[in-house]
């Protein structure tokens, strides 16, 4: 036993104990979380009418007297399960809006709609993939002495591509204060598009949302050069929502050409700093909106909808773009494993978040984003459902939802949450069997599929 590693000792004395049995079927119910929520407490359902207990659990029965929850954590890397499930929760969230379901009709599917992709725009040249990555006639440098050129061909999982030619040179500045305005530029980009509509149509722009209505959901992900660049799914409704049919003018093409006009024309100046002045915040040049069809002639819907769960899923330290834990201090930074373009967007966000001018902006709080300080995924209130809505359905569909006619006391309290070494090992082989077993049964599925289809 002295030979064995801490963790391998500690598996061993959970494996040992008698209520090993229900603590696996308490993993297997968080489906091998890798940093579950630990309650205490208890639950009684009775009857409305006649006060009879239909039902009453208490944790005073389980092992260590606790019950374990998922954490629901949606990056990949803190935990894989909880993330899996999130990811499948956002592609029929986004689904649903796409095609319909989960309370949303079907005919939104002919509804105007674009995937819609905002960059940010350059701060300063940085390390390209492509044939050659910056090439020029002439080869001169920076004030710094630095090339202002790069002839060399980068492979995509280099670690310089997205690094700047010259640190000095980058406006790490403007970076990080777009980062902090990001979510301000969205929602005036969405006001534009609105108000081009209108004009488009001949209408008041005041009076638009008595006519129509603009419905997205959109997510953020970081490019290589750590700028967030946004993915949206933009869609157009009747006044009243997903029930109710758009205007006939409300088409693919105008709402296209709004797009475009809004986004070049969105501006957001940020408050007057004696240190720096002030900045006019704009969206990159590069923008791509492609309508969404029924005819096969634009991105699949299951695709964009996949697309999109993808990166909710992803956190700052999986796209090195940061880290997913908040920096309490200086050192941090320079403990922070990664890259120095990073590291120096880190150290400007600290700088601007001690400048009482910034204090709005929560700068140093969202340092290990990079000054990023929005949902990953957004949605408007009618675009679809909400993950709430879902795990309720969920919930529903394993048989615990509540009883009609019955009403519920319940008296929980928090009582710690992860994994002790050793169980940090037995729920990762949980998880590990969970997902096999999701891997067989797809396998049959398209197996039955297949010969459905001969």
């Amino acid at each position: 036993m002295r030979q064995l590693s801490e963790a391998d000792r500690d598996a061993l004395r959970i494996a040992q104990d008698p209520q090993f049995a229900r603590w696996v079927e308490q993993i297997a119910a968080t489906g091998g979380c890798a940093h579950p929520v630990h309650l205490s407490g208890s639950t009684t359902t009775r009857d409305a009418t006649t006060g009879e207990i239909l039902h009453h659990y208490d944790t005073r029965n389980e092992p260590g007297e606790r019950l374990s929850v998922r954490c629901r954590n949606r990056r990949a890397t803190v935990c894989a399960p909880c993330s899996r499930l999130h990811a499948g929760d956002t592609f029929h969230l986004v689904r649903a809006g796409l095609l319909g379901g989960k309370n949303v009709p079907s005919t939104v599917r002919d509804r105007p709609r674009l995937f819609v992709t905002l960059t940010a725009p350059s701060f300063g040249p940085v390390h390209r993939s492509s044939e050659r990555c910056r090439p020029r006639r002439e080869a001169t440098d920076c004030e710094h002495g630095r090339p202002l050129g790069c002839g060399s061909v980068h492979d995509p999982d280099e670690t310089i591509v997205g690094q700047p030619l010259c640190a000095d040179c980058y406006d790490y500045t403007a970076h990080a204060l777009w980062h902090a305005h990001a979510g301000k530029l969205w929602d005036r980009f969405a006001l534009g598009v609105r108000r081009h509509l209108a004009s488009a149509a001949g209408l008041a722009q005041s009076r638009f949302s008595e006519h129509a209505r603009l419905s997205f959901a959109r997510v953020a992900e970081y490019q290589k050069r750590a700028a967030v660049h946004v993915h949206a799914v933009v869609r157009l409704d009747g006044p009243a929502g997903p029930d109710d049919e758009p205007p006939a003018w409300a088409t693919a093409e105008r709402l296209t050409n709004a797009v475009h006009a809004s986004a070049r024309r969105v501006v957001v100046r940020t408050p007057h700093s004696p240190a720096i002045g002030e900045r006019d915040l704009r969206w990159g040049i590069q923008l791509d909106a492609r309508p969404l069809d029924v005819h096969g002639h634009s991105p699949d819907d299951d695709a964009v909808a996949a697309y999109v769960a993808k990166y909710v899923t992803k956190g700052a330290s999986e796209t090195g773009a940061g880290v997913d834990h908040r920096l309490k201090t200086w050192g941090d930074i320079d403990a922070a494993p990664v890259t120095d373009h990073v590291r120096a967007l880190m150290r400007i966000c600290w700088r601007l978040g001690a400048l009482p001018e910034y204090e709005l902006l929560h700068l140093r709080a969202w340092a290990h984003t990079l000054g990023y300080r929005g949902h990953i995924l957004t949605k408007s209130r009618a675009y679809s459902t909400t993950y709430a809505a879902l795990r309720a359905n969920r919930a529903a569909h394993l048989g615990h939802d509540t009883l009609l006619g019955a009403v519920t006391d319940a008296h929980w309290r928090y009582v710690g949450s992860g994994h002790t070494a050793g169980a940090a090992l037995l729920a990762a082989g949980v998880a590990e069997d969970l997902a096999q077993l999701r891997e067989v049964v797809r396998e049959a599925r398209s197996a039955l599929l297949g010969e459905a289809d001969r």
